[in-house]
């Protein structure tokens, strides 16, 4: 038998930083963990997964994530923008996964919730590269999250992160996708926003009525041009030149400063840019009577600015069932895309807003709270016919 004696000599620099490298190990009961910053969000509305991608080389700075698939696989676009900081896009992504799972649940279609959100401004760090990347982790969750476009993302770009996952929806027409989504998607907000103009002025005849649409981007002009046709006055902001003449000149809109908008006397603000409008500095000055828009989260604090909005006497139309146009769109993309089907299902979003409005009147609640009751009952319900061996 032969005995081998091995010694190792490491340097004691080297030790050192190893020492320093090593990551500490805590012991976190449940209390600690509703203080954790990614942890406790997720706690807050029972959210399943987070996934965090980075990738150096590209420069690829991710977060997807999955709020709920009870009712099917999770579906939501991917936006890119360049937060301040990356717990401003974990807020943000989380926000809009939930808003995802209650929008296709009023929406009636059998899909989860899901969003995806790239850090980094698009003009300067979009590449084919990156995309690929991100469509590589898409991949790897295996269909339980299914991508589409967003803020900064096009069907372009769709089509490049399929090079890497058949798990994307919004591809191009010549692909067999939907193209652009944002047709349906405005109209989805005009026939809510005519709902809504029933249920205030006793007509959902919108003609001559002051509409102020903030964001003009591809969903706010389609609306635009709904709401002109139909003989409404039609102001319009956006940070673009370029949309607003477009505006201007085509549909005759007119263009209001950002210092202006909330002093303008309308009868409907349409938020179609991002979320958060509808805040404290806002409700202090908006003059309205209907708050029905294409985007996303438009409360600041659901809560609060619900209940203030209801107590001001203003009818307000909640953002997911109005703008659900789009996921209705894709999701008639899953089974081969047919317009005059998803244009069919997105009329619907005109009952589907009458019946809120008139659960939150029965109830005396919010319109956001009954919007969120109606979605959560189907969820609730399929979940216990999935339960069932």
């Amino acid at each position: 038998m032969i005995d081998f004696d091995i010694s190792i000599q490491i340097n004691p620099k080297l030790a050192a930083n190893l020492n320093h490298s090593i990551m500490e190990v805590k012991d976190l009961k449940d209390t600690s963990l509703a203080q954790n910053p990614v942890i406790g969000q997720m706690m807050l509305h029972n959210h399943e997964q987070i996934l965090f991608c980075n990738d150096n080389a590209t420069g690829l700075k991710a977060i997807i994530a999955v709020h709920n698939t009870v009712l099917g696989p999770s579906l939501g676009g991917t936006r890119m923008w360049n937060y301040n900081n990356e717990m401003e896009a974990l807020t943000d992504v989380l926000r809009l996964s939930r808003g995802m799972t209650y929008k296709s649940s009023v929406a009636g279609i059998n899909l989860g919730g899901g969003k995806a959100v790239i850090i980094g401004d698009a003009k300067k760090l979009k590449s084919e590269a990156l995309l690929r990347r991100f469509g590589k982790f898409v991949n790897s969750l295996g269909g339980k999250y299914i991508t589409a476009e967003d803020v900064a993302m096009s069907s372009r770009d769709m089509e490049i992160i399929k090079m890497e996952t058949d798990y994307v929806s919004g591809l191009p027409v010549n692909m067999g996708g939907s193209g652009d989504p944002s047709p349906v998607t405005a109209y989805g907000v005009y026939v809510s926003m005519k709902a809504s103009a029933k249920e205030v002025f006793g007509t959902d005849n919108l003609a001559g009525k002051k509409v102020l649409v903030q964001g003009i981007g591809n969903v706010g002009m389609h609306l635009v041009e709904h709401l002109t046709k139909e003989g409404a006055k039609v102001y319009v902001y956006d940070i673009t030149e370029e949309r607003i003449k477009m505006a201007v000149d085509t549909y005759k809109a007119e263009f209001v400063a950002a210092d202006k908008m909330f002093d303008l006397d309308i009868d409907i603000y349409a938020p179609c840019a991002l979320g958060a409008t509808v805040n404290d500095e806002t409700l202090s000055k908006l003059k309205c009577k209907i708050i029905c828009g294409a985007a996303n989260n438009q409360l600041a604090d659901e809560k609060k600015h619900g209940e203030l909005v209801m107590s001001k006497g203003i009818l307000y139309a909640p953002d997911f069932v109005v703008n659900a146009g789009g996921i209705i769109n894709v999701y008639y993309e899953l089974d081969g895309y047919n317009r005059e089907r998803a244009l069919a299902h997105a009329e619907k979003i005109y009952d589907t807003t009458w019946n809120i409005i008139q659960t939150a009147k029965a109830q005396n609640i919010p319109t956001y709270a009954a919007a969120n009751k109606i979605a959560e009952q189907r969820i609730e319900s399929i979940a216990r016919i999935n339960a069932v061996m």
